[in-house]
């Protein structure tokens, strides 16, 4: 109880600090906004909502990306923060869903070189590429994701389908399902609304595995990907740290919320909430 109540004080003066601090980047000052303590509870809310959902299925960006954008953040600048906030809160998943990893550390070492290199791929791309670029792909990107998670029962269900068909599980890993992770990485660092949802259902097609256990692998692939395009933004453009804070701290809390309880959610109500906020973010950004 003790080492709880230390680390809700340290999340605490984490957030305390991070709506205090100013950012010293001059390119983009006219693009922030003065986080009030409304705004940061929203975008701390959104975080541990985000991580949650990650950590369980995917998608989860498509809470916190359109929470910002509804706040009056540029949408490249909403993007990548959201990127790198929700980073820690991968890896929090990841560790909550260590048990089910257990076995698999081929499997793993053969797909993480494909979500490196899609990742930073898909960040580059959005450095490279004008805002107005993005600003217009943005739309079609979010519409897609929504359609990936209104569809995710669907897939769920063909998985389950191929899982009682096939019965024993693999390890190999062909250069198709490289190839479709890979791509998938290039979103992921693009963008990565419903990175998790493709995921799950690729490893679905492709590998012979426990529906858990293949989460388990998406969550590495995803945090691989969060991972490297957050070093190529941190490194190469302007991220709001005030955000990143409020992101971080509410997705490490759901992260573990994802890996105990997640699994008990009522999946339709998660999906609701997903594209009714997903569908306010289509409406401003249009």
């Amino acid at each position: 109880m003790a080492a709880f109540l230390h680390v809700v004080r340290e999340i605490l003066r984490l957030m305390s600090w991070c709506c205090s601090t100013t950012s010293n980047n001059g390119n983009v000052h006219e693009e922030r906004i003065n986080v009030t303590a409304t705004h940061a509870l929203l975008i701390f809310v959104a975080g541990v909502a985000a991580g949650t959902i990650n950590t369980v299925v995917g998608s989860g960006s498509l809470l916190t990306f359109p929470t910002l954008i509804s706040l009056g953040y540029a949408p490249v600048i909403a993007n990548v923060s959201n990127n790198v906030g929700l980073g820690p809160g991968a890896l929090s998943g990841v560790y909550g869903y260590r048990r089910e990893l257990r076995g698999q550390t081929k499997r793993i070492a053969r797909l993480v070189p494909a979500s490196l290199l899609g990742g930073g791929t898909g960040a580059v791309l959005l450095l490279v590429f004008p805002g107005t670029v993005f600003r217009r792909v943005v739309f079609v990107l979010v519409a897609v994701a929504l359609l990936l998670v209104l569809a995710q029962p669907w897939l769920a269900r063909r998985i389950r389908d191929r899982e009682v068909t096939r019965g024993a599980t693999s390890e190999r890993v062909g250069a198709g399902l490289f190839g479709v992770v890979l791509l998938t990485g290039v979103y992921g660092g693009y963008f990565g609304a419903a990175q998790g949802v493709i995921l799950i259902s690729l490893l679905g097609i492709f590998v012979r595995d426990e529906l858990q256990r293949l989460n388990a692998v998406k969550n590495v692939l995803a945090l691989t990907v969060n991972t490297v395009a957050s070093i190529v933004f941190v490194m190469s453009t302007d991220v709001d740290w005030k955000v990143v804070g409020l992101i971080a701290c509410g997705s490490v809390i759901g992260g573990q919320i994802g890996s105990t309880v997640g699994r008990r959610l009522d999946p339709k109500v998660l999906r609701g909430l997903i594209v009714c906020v997903g569908v306010i973010a289509l409406v401003r950004l249009a």
